[in-house]
């Protein structure tokens, strides 16, 4: 009876086991004010995001001082004594700030190491409301504690609550926190919560500086109802430069931890649009369902060993469970799938069940699929920028119709797989088309387990693969509906990865999500090779593929919805008396052809410009009228000479209200001592080999003054006699729009800021020389 199940059916259940792997992924319970003061409120949260993002909030703003304001207010509201922390910090890459940084402490029982409950609440400079990033950390924890509190129970551990500052501009901080507070002496474990969009699920990341394997543990034993995390995510991290601040107390202060956060609706990443509006409650329902449980388990276990050699595995299922096991495990389980393959062949090859030229063909059907999804993907990827010149103003690379390009190039993915498989299946044996994919996956997870070893889980869709395999070979027609079941596996655990690779690391990566859609396909071909109409699901395939992708050309346009980020800044060169506008943008709108024109004039890419996070440089430049800048107040004086080192003292003061201050050098001046205020970088490990921004300098700017007040600038330096370099200083203040003597229009609706450089911005540039 179950051989006589349509095909159809099958299609039905992974249909909706994929929708099951998302929809199940997160809360869906957005809980109101009226549930019990002892729970969790996602709406009583977003009122702290509310009251919190309702202007950007950067270091140096009054809306700063409100936010700090408002989030001691809250605190002591629930009866806890509050303590700012505020000094100079000078971190390993020349960013000079002074935040402020909020701490209060819930005494426990015990004597042990505290539970660090962690989120900033500085905006990014200078147009991000910072609802996601990280208003929605601090609002996290706020009612999180608030909810602890009201339950009136006793705990063991100490709670330390640290709301940092200068998160955005180098993590300022929290480094602050772990140099100069006594707490950082008593903290066992932090929970740090943060943002890099404004959706999706919240992923757990971990930090640690010895094996996970207790961690992960400690984070089952929790049990939260919606993990979302995996050790493949937790290997890449761990080689990227997406530092937190959690990343400074683990590095610093040896402190271990759990990093939660969510990165979807990445084009709100440091934006305009990071808004309450636009922050969705599932992602902060999704916070509060890690943060519940873990203050819970984390309020009394003992806290004060978590260094372990041992590594594990781990993964998450839809419907909450989570996988881990040992990594040594991982050789095991790599050769004894070899070994069950390798029996398998011959077990196969003996029966008459597998033959070469059908392996042969499986090999061309494989070697076609993948190699044309992945190019064709590629190239269309690159004729898209092409034709939609418009994306590349998009900083993060990740578009607002990004969503429909992930979708359709799945599905061209498919098409390609379908239409393949149905040109080379010429055989009733499909056992033999599965023969390649199979030995390709083993070959990919040996490589993994070798070289990223927290990919090593791949090999369990494998083992099912396997048995898949095998029943292949005993039967002419296996159940298909079986087949599907046994499919799921490689289902839960690849589908999600297929977007979670392009959403983090951008569209320019969308060839490797094609390419792991067609492995997965490949995995699944006990399902889809006894399709007769294959031809007819790759039709169906293509037409899915041309409804998204019109449908994302039909969203391709900047409107209210999906705002255009634009630039613009004025600059005074005070050694050349002239004054010019200057843009990082690539395309002129209605808005900067009022300075640029339509055909703006090109300028050299290797001219010097400030540090951002994606290395963008001024595109354009035109004459713009000169206004009366206050020039800031330069003391240069020689403290001491010897022989063959001269001592320096520099001081600068600024005249008027700025924001940002930096200071170039060329980076062939070695400084034998630099000093900021009276502090020094910290060396920077860049491979095998330690850097410092002064005195073993890799690019030519030597510091970043984020501005909080009218304090002066006091730089101490150490030359040898026969250096004398040049310092090109520039002064920005981030209130172009405001300046009446330039009267810049504002920004239609259609448009923000664009992020991640310096931009609204009114800037003084002046060299100072030794001479």
């Amino acid at each position: 009876m179950l051989k006589s199940i349509p095909p159809v059916f099958s299609l039905i259940l992974i249909a909706v086991a994929a929708w099951f792997t998302f929809y199940s992924s997160q809360p869906k319970n957005i809980t109101d004010e009226a549930i019990p003061e002892t729970e969790f409120s996602t709406q009583r949260a977003f009122q702290h995001v509310e009251a919190m993002a309702q202007q950007p909030h950067y270091i140096g703003t009054a809306e700063h001082s409100r936010v700090r304001n408002y989030i001691v207010n809250e605190l002591q509201k629930m009866d806890l004594l509050v303590q700012t922390q505020e000094d100079y910090t000078l971190n390993k890459h020349g960013s000079l700030v002074s935040p402020q940084n909020i701490l209060s402490r819930i005494e426990g029982d015990g004597d042990g190491p505290a539970l660090v409950l962690m989120s900033h609440y500085d905006s990014n400079p200078h147009s991000s409301l910072g609802a996601s990033d990280a208003a929605s950390g601090v609002a996290t924890i706020l009612e999180g504690i608030r909810a602890f509190l009201a339950q009136n129970k006793s705990h063991e551990n100490d709670i330390i609550i640290l709301f940092t500052d200068a998160e955005e501009v180098g993590l300022n901080g929290a480094e602050l926190f772990v140099k100069d507070h006594p707490w950082v002496e008593d903290a066992g474990l932090v929970l740090n919560f943060e943002a890099r969009g404004s959706g999706g699920n919240s992923f757990m990341f971990l930090e640690t500086n010895s094996g996970n394997a207790k961690l992960v543990k400690a984070f089952q034993e929790a049990n939260p109802e919606y993990p979302v995390t995996n050790s493949l995510v937790y290997s890449i991290y761990k080689m990227l430069p997406n530092d937190t601040d959690l990343t400074v107390l683990r590095e610093q202060a040896n402190i271990p931890g759990f990093n939660f956060a969510f990165i979807d609706d990445h084009f709100d990443y440091h934006t305009a649009t990071d808004t309450p509006k636009n922050l969705d409650k599932e992602s902060l329902a999704h916070q509060g369902s890690y943060l519940i449980p873990l203050l819970e388990t984390f309020k009394d276990n003992d806290l004060s060993d978590f260094e372990t050699e041992e590594e594990l595995i781990f993964f998450n299922l839809p419907g909450g469970e989570m996988i881990s096991y040992p990594f040594s495990w991982i050789i095991p389980m790599l050769l004894i799938a070899v070994v069950i393959f390798i029996l398998l062949l011959v077990y196969g090859f003996s029966r008459k069940s597998l033959e070469g030229k059908a392996v042969f063909t499986g090999f061309l059907a494989f070697i076609l699929s993948f190699s044309i999804a992945g190019l064709l993907v590629y190239l269309l990827w690159k004729f898209n920028l092409y034709i939609y010149p418009e994306y590349s103003e998009m900083e993060q690379g990740f578009t607002y119709n990004g969503y429909y390009y992930i979708a359709a190039f799945l599905f061209l993915s498919l098409t390609i797989s379908f239409f393949t498989y149905h040109r080379y299946h010429k055989t009733d044996n499909q056992a033999s088309l599965f023969v390649f994919p199979l030995f390709f996956w083993l070959l990919l997870c040996t490589f993994l387990g070798f070289y990223l070893k927290g990919a090593a889980y791949f090999i369990i869709p494998v083992y099912f693969g396997l048995l898949q395999f095998f029943l292949m070979i005993r039967q002419k027609r296996p159940n298909n509906l079986l087949m599907a079941f046994l499919s799921l596996p490689a289902l839960f655990i690849f589908l999600p990865l297929l977007v979670q690779f392009p959403v983090a690391l951008g569209l320019k990566i969308l060839f490797a999500s094609a390419l792991l859609c067609v492995l997965l396909f490949t995995l699944m071909l006990p399902v889809f090779a006894y399709f007769k109409r294959k031809k007819a699901l790759a039709v169906l395939s293509f037409l899915i593929f041309n409804i998204l992708f019109f449908t994302a050309h039909f969203k391709s346009k900047f409107d209210e919805e999906s705002p255009k980020p634009n630039s613009l800044v004025y600059l005074f060169d005070a050694d050349e008396n002239t004054a010019h506008w200057r843009s990082y943008d690539k395309i002129p709108d209605e808005w900067t052809e009022n300075f640029f024109g339509k055909d703006p004039v090109i300028i050299p890419s290797s001219e010097k410009t400030f540090s951002s996070k994606y290395g963008s440089n001024f595109t354009w430049r035109a004459e713009a009228p000169s206004i009366n800048l206050e020039s800031p107040a330069i003391l240069f004086d020689s403290l001491k000479t010897t022989e063959e080192i001269t001592r320096y003292s520099l001081k600068i003061a600024p005249n008027r209200k700025i924001h940002r201050l930096e200071l170039f050098a060329d980076r062939s001046v070695d400084f034998e001592e630099f000093t900021v205020n009276g502090l020094q970088a910290d060396d920077t490990l860049l491979g095998d080999n330690k850097f410092n921004v002064h005195t073993r300098r890799w690019h030519d700017r030597l510091l970043t003054w984020h501005v909080s007040g009218r304090d002066t600038l006091r730089i101490e330096f150490s030359l040898k006699n026969d250096e004398k370099p040049e310092f090109t200083l520039y002064e920005s203040s981030f209130d172009l729009l405001e300046n009446e003597e330039l009267n810049v229009p504002k920004r239609s609706e259609t448009m923000i800021p664009r992020p991640f450089v310096v931009n609204d911005a009114v800037i003084f540039k002046k060299t100072i020389s030794l001479e």
